[in-house]
């Protein structure tokens, strides 16, 4: 299984560590943060490959967040999670450089296929000097 390392930006305690407990079943090196301020505090800390990030968070929501990924580590991929009401969100953040969106709650496997070709998209990108 590919060695990436993952952050999960989710303010549902109960989604955010459930969806961290299956992806490192799948042996994935997956962090938590609780919001937008706690992400890029561990981006700054860390090195991630892949964000998944919820669009609709309290204080500082996705797209805000994404923003300031982008600012701060733009080589970091992100996806963004969204609802049924926050599709336009989802859009919105691929026109910021969000990686792709997904709809919640999103199956496994594919959050795995979109991590895995994010992250593909970022190596890629890494050698061929950006």
């Amino acid at each position: 299984m590919d060695n990436f390392k993952v952050l999960l930006v989710d303010d549902e305690d109960d989604f955010r560590e459930t969806l961290q407990k299956r992806l490192r079943n799948r042996k994935l090196q997956v962090e938590g943060a609780e919001n937008g301020y706690k992400a890029l505090e561990m981006l700054q800390s860390q090195d991630f490959d892949v964000v998944i990030l919820d669009v609709k968070m309290p204080g500082m929501d996705g797209i805000q967040t994404l923003q300031e990924i982008k600012i701060k580590k733009p080589e970091v991929e992100v996806i963004m999670l969204t609802g049924h009401a926050s599709v336009e969100s989802g859009i919105q953040g691929m026109q910021l450089g969000a990686f792709d969106y997904v709809m919640k709650p999103v199956p496994l496997d594919e959050l795995l296929d979109k991590m895995r070709q994010a992250y593909e998209r970022k190596t890629m990108r890494a050698s061929h000097g950006g």
